[in-house]
């Protein structure tokens, strides 16, 4: 039986090849079906692109430069007493480019903790703590804390009188904790300095505890979706955007956060430069006379006045409110204008704050330990 030729194509047309990609595209692909990379492409409402809604993303980048600048500056520093503070001093002066990496380092955290408390506060004000996203609330504020006491093994590291005051507060504070302060003592490793276990907890606890963190952060996100605007429309439920909102893959909102990101780093970079973190000399036990870094100054005006113990309550109270805050404001609206109790404390909190940082500007430092 003879076969019927090929169908040809009608005088006049043209026939395209079928589309192979490039090879990029097909690396690509092959990553993609190992790894599952699109995963990362599920919508993002429109409201979510602004700078105010990307600060948990320009908080993670500060804290990946944070990492990059560490892992350099670890190269040159020796954790112990004898040598840290001039190992400091030495990398800063005799180590070609490490005084602009640690200018880099110092004011990135300092950035992650203005970045991260703004994070905060966005989230408060427009209520996206709300169900269905307290855990991750609660996982955010865990993150707000690791980053408090990154600032304050940073501060001891430099071994100069700021540092060792720090340290000072530190072993007081956890005599006041009893049982509960051990890790934070002398007496928790006898044979080891507490300087060596803070330099372990900067370098290793702290950013492994974020990093997960983090990545259970962005999980949530992922899984509850990005909160809606108070001031848009929500869906049914109220706990989502509304399907007629425009939305763009998460992929494209990472690469505005990165473009923030890059900002930021310039602006770093500048500060950096222009005001290069100081350094003072070893250390002279018996005195205190160095003001905390200004994170704390809020805390050290209340030990002003009620000693010691007042950092404790200070620090306890705020980490309290923030920790039952989803739970307790059962107010289903997100808009602040419907929210006036939820507002009035919140700004009474931040008031609070802010009036004590200032006062500790006309104080003199107190010798408390």
């Amino acid at each position: 039986m003879a076969t019927q030729p090929a169908a040809q194509p009608p005088v006049g047309t043209t026939t395209t090849p079928p589309h192979r990609p490039g090879r990029v595209r097909r690396a690509v692909d092959v990553i993609d079906e190992r790894l599952g990379i699109t995963a990362l492409e599920y919508p993002v409402p429109e409201h979510a692109n602004n700078v105010a809604w990307s600060l948990g993303g320009v908080t993670a980048f500060a804290f990946g430069l944070l990492v990059v600048t560490g892992v350099l500056l670890v190269q040159f520093y020796a954790p112990v007493p004898e040598a840290a503070n001039q190992s400091v001093r030495d990398l800063s002066s005799q180590v070609w480019g490490m005084r602009f990496v640690r200018g880099l380092h110092y004011w990135a955290a300092q950035a992650m903790y203005v970045t991260a408390a703004l994070h905060l506060l966005r989230v408060f004000f427009t209520g996206s703590y709300k169900r269905p996203r307290e855990g991750n609330w609660l996982v955010g504020v865990a993150m707000f804390g690791l980053v408090i006491f990154g600032l304050f093994t940073g501060t001891v590291l430099k071994w100069d009188q700021e540092g060792f005051e720090a340290l000072g507060h530190n072993l007081e504070l956890a005599g006041l904790l009893g049982g509960a302060g051990l890790w934070f003592s002398a007496d928790f490793a006898n044979t080891v300095p507490i300087l060596v276990r803070l330099y372990g907890a900067h370098v290793v606890m702290i950013p492994g505890l974020i990093l997960v963190l983090l990545t259970l952060h962005g999980l949530l996100v992922k899984r509850h979706r990005i909160s809606p605007h108070p001031a848009l429309p929500a869906d049914e439920s109220g706990d989502q955007a509304p399907p007629a909102e425009p939305t763009e893959p998460f992929t494209h909102h990472l690469r505005r956060i990165a473009a923030f990101g890059l900002v930021l780093t310039g602006l770093l970079g500048v500060v950096a430069v222009l005001w290069p973190p100081s350094v003072g000399p070893r250390p002279v036990t018996g005195i205190e006379v160095t003001r905390p870094p200004w994170t704390f100054w809020w805390m050290f005006t209340l030990e002003n006045w009620v000693g010691l113990s007042g950092i404790l309550y200070g620090g306890g109270v705020l980490f309290l409110l923030l920790i039952i805050l989803p739970f307790v404001d059962r107010n289903r609206n997100r808009h602040w204008r419907r929210r006036p109790v939820a507002m009035a404390l919140g700004l009474l909190v931040l008031l609070t704050i802010a009036t004590l940082t200032v006062l500790m500007l006309f104080t003199t430092a107190e010798t408390h330990l």
